[in-house]
């Protein structure tokens, strides 16, 4: 066999070849030959014939080194080339593979246009070489655990406003959900939070980092910490504690990859479908949000290792926009007035208290509650200030000293002018004349 024919063969072939041999040389039968070459008796019998007739190139396929005849024809390559280079050139081989078949009805393999990239020497977005880290099993159950967090990015291109993206996904099933809003607050994760709620239920558990909206800050006193008091918490750790979710804090940004990983996909492909879609607005962009996830859910969304689901459901007696809202202690004043964001509020019940809480809801409106029950209230106008009294006869001038006065002297006087003069002294009753 010539020497480029033996580069050619491989090693199942050699397997092959070896036990064909064998079986020319009647050590074993054909029957015996075909059972550890894993092939029928027909084909044994076929490839023995042909390495009679070619030798041990016989063993060889007859279109090896020659083209497919399913390949893509030559003004097929060309097109995709000249698509590629026009409306994805940002794009990776996969993304740019499902946009092909999807918006210019070409169907190509992304590992057939990651080729052809290549061969013309086209750039293309190539994937970044993932940092080792430890693993961490999933969770067992839709539920036990959503890891929550907000990505920064210009999502709009410079299309619209700079946009906040508050994402949600479910760490055993890769659920994805997701809103836009122009910050990352307590509101906007407060919302996002009630919407995912009416959509699946509440989860046992949230992993998120340390942003001073999901953690408190502030540093309890020595005072608080000798006495054993419940250190401050954040409006959003309040409501998630009323509604009995565990939150558990990330101490890295790898901790939590799953929604890392999540923002690095999407800041790559759902910026170029928005894009692609021209969208430009807030308002746009959640609306396309909403019709995108569905999809993207049912394509990367992975089984549960058992299939209960954990999510509890609310219940008819919680008021959800009395827990997911912004509570404040405030002093209720002997007047039975409440002051609150510069406004102040005559208290209609009356109380035997001190102090009120006041509920500002999403959806703008403002409650106040004794002991989770319902007050009357009503805005009454701010306290007029009181000017000071001065009398008319009296007008506000200011006292000038005159030129001689001690205080108008310079203080670099020397000590011999602050002493008396001989002429000037005093006579006392025991001294004489």
């Amino acid at each position: 066999m010539p020497r480029e024919d033996m580069l050619l063969m491989r090693p199942h072939e050699w397997k092959r070849l070896h036990l064909i041999h064998q079986a020319l040389e009647k050590k074993i039968n054909q029957k015996q030959a075909a059972e550890m070459a894993g092939l029928s008796e027909r084909q044994m019998r076929r490839l023995m014939k042909r390495i009679r007739q070619q030798g041990d190139r016989g063993i060889l396929h007859l279109r090896r080194g020659q083209p497919s005849n399913r390949r893509l024809a030559e003004k097929v390559r060309q097109k995709v080339l000249r698509l590629f280079e026009k409306k994805y050139p940002d794009f990776g081989p996969t993304l740019a593979s499902e946009k092909l078949g999807a918006l210019d009805r070409i169907s190509i393999h992304p590992e057939t246009l990651r080729l052809w990239l290549r061969q013309a020497q086209i750039p293309y977005k190539r994937r970044k070489a993932r940092a080792h880290r430890q693993w961490r099993q999933r969770r067992s159950c839709f539920g036990e655990m959503v890891q929550i967090d907000g990505s920064h990015h210009d999502w709009l291109e410079g299309r619209g406003p700079e946009l906040v993206l508050m994402g949600y996904i479910d760490d055993a099933t890769s659920t994805v959900h997701g809103r836009f809003y122009d910050h990352e607050g307590t509101r906007p994760a407060l919302d996002s939070f009630s919407r995912y709620v009416q959509r699946y239920g509440i989860p046992l558990s949230v992993y998120l980092d340390k942003h001073s909206t999901y953690k408190s800050t502030k540093a309890p006193s020595i005072q608080e910490q000798l006495e054993g008091v419940v250190p401050s918490q954040s409006q959003f750790q309040r409501a998630l504690e009323e509604l009995g979710v565990e939150v558990i804090h990330a101490h890295s940004p790898a901790a939590k990859g799953r929604i890392e990983r999540l923002f690095q996909t999407f800041q790559d492909r759902l910026v170029k479908e928005m894009r692609l879609g021209q969208i430009g607005t807030l308002e746009q962009a959640n609306a396309f949000l909403e019709k995108y996830l569905p999809g993207y859910n049912q394509r990367f969304g992975v089984v549960a290792a058992q299939p209960a689901d954990l999510h509890r459901p609310l219940g008819a007696r919680r008021n959800l926009n009395s827990i997911l809202c912004l509570k404040t202690q405030r002093h209720l004043n002997a007047d039975r007035t409440v002051v609150h964001g510069g406004k102040r509020y005559q208290i209609e019940d009356r109380l035997r208290t001190s102090s009120l809480t006041v509920e500002e809801h999403l959806d703008g409106s403002l409650h106040i509650r004794h002991q989770g029950r319902a007050i009357l209230y009503r805005e009454i106008p701010p306290q007029p200030v009181q000017a000071l009294y001065r009398s008319a006869s009296r007008p506000n001038s200011a006292h000038l000293p005159a030129a001689n006065h001690p205080w108008r002297q310079s203080y670099k006087r020397s000590r011999s002018s602050l002493s008396p003069s001989p002429s000037s002294r005093i006579v006392s009753r025991g001294d004489s004349p």
